[in-house]
């Protein structure tokens, strides 16, 4: 996957037309990248498209049209897209009832760590958590987090042979894992692989 370059974008003018036939096939297309790991956690993968959509957004909600601006924007986001070698992915906590959120995060310190990936005959890949900034502190964790799982090359063309690729967490407080995910899912991260 290449970076957003800026000549790609929509205008803030441009976007106000286009945004909501653009954004229909977005959520069409992050329904069809999201992961659901037990009752309380959700991987949306990443890759260009919902991250030139978050882009795309940021830049209307501030209103940002500066060069410069725009330039800060992509610098921040461009880093979440799949390179070739890895699987990203933005980790939800959803507990929707605040005290419980509140209570539970605090239960949570350090589950960006405990996120695996597993392509079928290898070991676990954990997640590289929070590259940008530290998410959590001594009372709670964050309930968003960034994660990439680094993939080697016999992973990858064990992928391509049609291995199996299961997800989980192992934390003290979170244990649930996904065996296998969904086909669909799976070929959308091959794409983010490169192998499709």
């Amino acid at each position: 996957m290449s970076a957003i370059a800026r000549e790609t974008l929509m205008s803030l003018e441009h976007y106000a037309r286009e945004r909501p036939r653009f954004r229909r096939q977005v959520m069409a297309h992050k329904r069809r990248r999201a992961l659901r790991i037990g009752e309380h956690v959700t991987l949306m993968f990443e890759d260009e498209l919902t991250i030139r959509y978050q882009v795309q957004e940021m830049l209307r909600i501030e209103r940002v049209f500066e060069e410069q601006g725009i330039r800060d924007e992509l610098g921040a986001y461009n880093p979440l897209i799949p390179d070739g070698s890895n699987f990203k992915a933005t980790m939800l906590i959803e507990f929707p009832e605040e005290q419980e959120r509140r209570r539970r995060l605090s239960q949570l310190i350090g589950i960006e760590d405990a996120v695996w990936m597993r392509v079928a005959g290898h070991g676990a890949v954990h997640a590289i958590a929070d590259e940008d900034l530290d998410r959590q502190n001594g009372a709670k964790t964050s309930a968003v987090h960034f994660l990439r799982f680094e993939l080697d090359g016999a992973m990858k063309r064990s992928l391509l042979d049609g291995a199996a690729l299961s997800a989980g967490i192992d934390h003290p407080a979170y244990e649930a894992s996904v065996d296998p995910v969904r086909p669909d899912l799976r070929d959308a991260l091959l794409c983010d692989l490169g192998l499709r």
